[in-house]
């Protein structure tokens, strides 16, 4: 009778105990990232090589906005997985997403609530998950994204027709939304202006630092601040990639305009890098102007107002947007290839991701070799006009090849060298005309097979 009674002694210690334990595990973690803005990401030991020096950044906090994290054990255990943001009364959101044919429940449900003239009166909230894409689910992926986007509603006081969410991981498997749902009171409780950093872990899934950027500018006198967090590692490719992004600032400007503006840096920023030309049914780009700032509104795109913002916004989208191709899986080089010389702009584009996407210029440059041939091959697939006597390339500075053959001062043992850097630059002149893009992107290493290789294991 005694053994017995310890025994369930016991039992009820531990079942006291291990709660305590993971409440201490947690608050260990908000602490550690409260103090340390350069925080170590979720798996150091595969920090990529390419990752910011000075790790994740001090983001400014967004007067209208607040931000909480929390574990649900969607499908990682004893990490963060769900983020959550309430942005004030006000707030316009303008987005972009994954033109998939076969996108997840999520983008459809924002696609169709950004579309609505919804008026901005009452608050607004974005919820992400990680571990789970919540695509090709069918009805129950539907069913899902209307039972969190009810939760969230009840839990953080704003409208179904404002709650926007998305999702990211496993493809084809249901989302266990009520360990979603489960955590909700939770993540309202810890809502707080500084939250944004926790949120960019949350969000991760094969990536290896949580990705970070920021802008503060002057309009008529007053401070307009922006700063955004973003996901992604690899399925990398135009039309968005695999990408979660949500940026975030306190600027007066109606939706429309906001829309307008979006599409256009989408173009320059997120649609111009690649990691492995696969293309994701989740990618989501949400932006939330809470309108908070002193400045005057935005009214008109013309104006130096608009173009002030509008430079600062492009400057946050392109430092996330190259964020993801420094953690693209495996890699170990950053790339810029910058086409000139084109029939047009898209011509330029489509050579330039010709050599972005080709295998086998990627895994040259994994190996270091400055094999130029594999480039010439590139540009001569992509259907882009081209003259094969009157083209050129660089590596960086190094004239390589000119008129259409070898260039007489190129010497290998210097494109050797060059393709050493961790940071590379390759030019092409089409020499057809004056169309000219550039775009990012990064090697292809045997570390990407390991990836993805293990990656539902």
């Amino acid at each position: 009778m005694a053994k017995s009674k310890k025994k369930i002694e016991k039992k009820i210690t531990k079942a006291k105990v291990k709660p305590l334990k993971r409440e201490l595990a947690r608050l260990r973690q908000e602490l550690e990232s409260a103090s340390a803005p350069a925080a170590a990401p979720v798996r150091a030991a595969s920090l990529s090589p390419l990752a910011p020096a000075g790790g994740f950044p001090a983001l400014p906090v967004i007067a209208g906005a607040e931000f909480a994290a929390a574990e649900a054990g969607v499908r990682y255990k004893e990490r963060l997985d769900v983020m959550l943001a309430r942005l004030a009364p006000g707030t316009t959101i303008a987005g972009a997403f994954t033109r998939s044919a076969t996108r997840s429940a999520p983008v459809l449900d924002c696609e169709a609530k950004i579309g609505a003239k919804a008026g901005p009166r009452q608050g607004a909230a974005i919820l992400v998950n990680s571990g789970n894409s919540n695509a090709f689910t069918g009805a129950r992926g539907v069913d899902s994204v209307l039972a969190i986007c009810a939760g969230v509603a009840q839990a953080a006081g704003v409208p179904e027709a404002r709650v926007f969410t998305s999702s990211t991981g496993v493809i084809g498997e249901p989302l266990p939304h009520e360990k979603i749902t489960a955590v909700l009171d939770d993540l309202t409780a810890r809502l707080s202006p500084e939250g944004l950093a926790l949120a960019a872990r949350a969000i991760m899934t094969t990536d290896t630092f949580p990705k970070g950027a920021s802008a503060t500018v002057e309009i008529d006198g007053q401070e307009v601040r922006i700063a955004g967090i973003a996901k992604g590692s690899g399925m990398i490719a135009p039309d968005m990639a695999t990408m979660l992004v949500y940026i975030f600032t306190d600027a007066q400007i109606a939706q429309v305009p906001l829309q307008r503006m979006l599409s256009k840096l989408t173009d320059e920023t997120f649609n111009c890098i690649t990691v492995d030309g696969d293309t994701s049914t989740s990618d989501t780009l949400l932006l939330a102007a809470t309108g908070k700032s002193r400045a005057p509104a935005i009214t008109d795109l013309r104006s130096a107002s608009a173009r002030i913002f509008q430079d600062a916004l492009r400057g946050v989208m392109l430092d996330l947007a190259q964020q993801v191709v420094r953690d693209g899986e495996g890699a170990t080089k950053f790339v810029e290839i910058a086409v000139t010389g084109a029939a047009s702009a898209t011509d330029a584009k489509k050579a330039a991701m010709a050599i972005a996407n080709s295998p086998l210029v990627k895994t040259a440059l994994a190996g270091e070799d400055p094999n130029w041939g594999r480039i010439v091959m590139a540009v001569g697939k992509s259907g882009a006009k081209a003259d094969r006597d009157r083209l050129s390339i660089r590596f960086g500075d190094i004239l390589v090849a000119e008129n259409g053959w070898v260039s007489e001062g190129y010497a290998e043992e210097a494109g050797a060298a060059y393709m050493r850097r961790d940071e590379l630059v390759i030019g092409v002149d089409l020499g057809v005309g004056t169309g000219a893009a550039t775009v990012w992107t990064c090697d292809l290493t045997h570390r990407y097979i390991d990836i993805n290789a293990d990656y539902r294991s």
